[in-house]
């Protein structure tokens, strides 16, 4: 079963969902002194891969499912995820006594899967795409009168994911950059809100993979267009369409696009685990692979840290092979 998605997303809604996932961790934003050495900028971290389930996705999915009605809980969710959108829905699905059924594509990392069948979700894995599974998730809602949950196009979703916004602006004064990575844009268009309301005169800036560049295309051609998806470190962020209302909300909020490549991602990838003590998943170091890259520029720029969920095969390949594939700014810290 659908419900009806708005369009719009106020200030307000994005305050009323910060008290609605009060049992999200308030994760910490510490400016980063290596990191910050080396970009030749200020950066502060905003760590929401500390999350409980390591990712961001846990703020959406607590405050759609406590924004769902006494008949949508009974009859239990269903949703289509990469990965991080499922283990937000499984885990606080099991919290609030609500069944989910999360339908990931072949690609997702069996990490994630494992995880999400650990918490207590029906898992199906489906298709070659987060498309082919997005269309599964449909199909099986209609079958059982479960109520689907878009992992980015849903305003209370959306909304919930603002709420790191919220903090952002509570944890550091004066930040003239804030730099979002974009898979279907409801991180982006949740805290893009969020912050031009408080800060105005900060810059948003939106990066993509290159192998995945959704946001992109819908920018040049001014609505949500096709763009080509390839194989990257970036899963997470591996959307072929960026959402309609994610689209609609942050497109004036926006006020630059950048993509990385994946050498990029690699070098921020093993720059977080060396310098930061932190394992980040290739979605989760996207939005710095662009800053140390040198295609942000600010004099204080704040960096959320998305996600850890990758698998450990992956970061270990990725720590041997770093010297060949670090970003210029890196260069001299190999």
């Amino acid at each position: 079963m659908k419900t009806p998605l708005p369009s719009h997303l106020s200030f307000a809604d994005i305050e009323a969902a910060r008290r609605r996932v009060a049992a999200v961790r308030v994760t910490p934003c510490a400016r980063a002194p290596q990191l910050s050495a080396f970009a030749g900028t200020a950066i502060w971290l905003k760590r929401d891969d500390l999350q409980r389930t390591g990712s961001f996705k846990e703020r959406g999915a607590r405050n759609a499912l406590l924004c769902l009605t006494a008949a949508q809980r009974a009859a239990g969710v269903v949703a289509a995820s990469a990965g991080n959108h499922a283990l937000g829905l499984a885990f606080h699905g099991s919290q609030l006594g609500i069944a989910v059924t999360v339908v990931v594509p072949e690609t997702a990392p069996a990490v994630k899967i494992a995880r999400c069948r650990a918490l207590g979700a029906n898992v199906v894995v489906h298709g070659d795409s987060f498309e082919a599974a997005q269309r599964h998730a449909a199909a099986l809602a209609d079958a059982t009168g479960g109520t689907v949950i878009h992992p980015f196009d849903d305003v209370a979703v959306i909304a919930g994911q603002g709420t790191l916004g919220l903090e952002v602006v509570d944890q550091v004064s004066a930040f003239d950059t804030f730099v979002v990575p974009v898979g279907g844009g409801g991180l982006l268009a949740g805290t893009a809100t969020a912050i031009k309301a408080l800060r105005p005169r900060a810059r948003v800036v939106a990066v993509e993979p290159e192998h995945a560049a959704s946001f992109l295309a819908a920018h040049v051609c001014g609505r949500p267009a096709r763009a080509a998806v390839l194989p990257s470190l970036a899963d997470g962020l591996a959307v072929a369409e960026v959402g309609a209302t994610t689209f609609s909300i942050a497109r004036s909020l926006v006020d630059d696009v950048v993509v990385v490549t994946e050498a990029e991602i690699a070098a921020a990838i093993a720059a977080l685990a060396r310098y930061a003590g932190a394992v980040v998943e290739g979605a989760g170091a996207t939005a710095l692979a662009a800053v140390l890259a040198g295609k942000v520029e600010g004099a204080k720029i704040v960096v959320p840290v998305t996600g850890r969920n990758i698998m450990p095969g992956t970061h270990a390949q990725v720590l041997s092979s770093w010297p060949q594939q670090r970003a210029p700014r890196l260069a001299h810290a190999a």
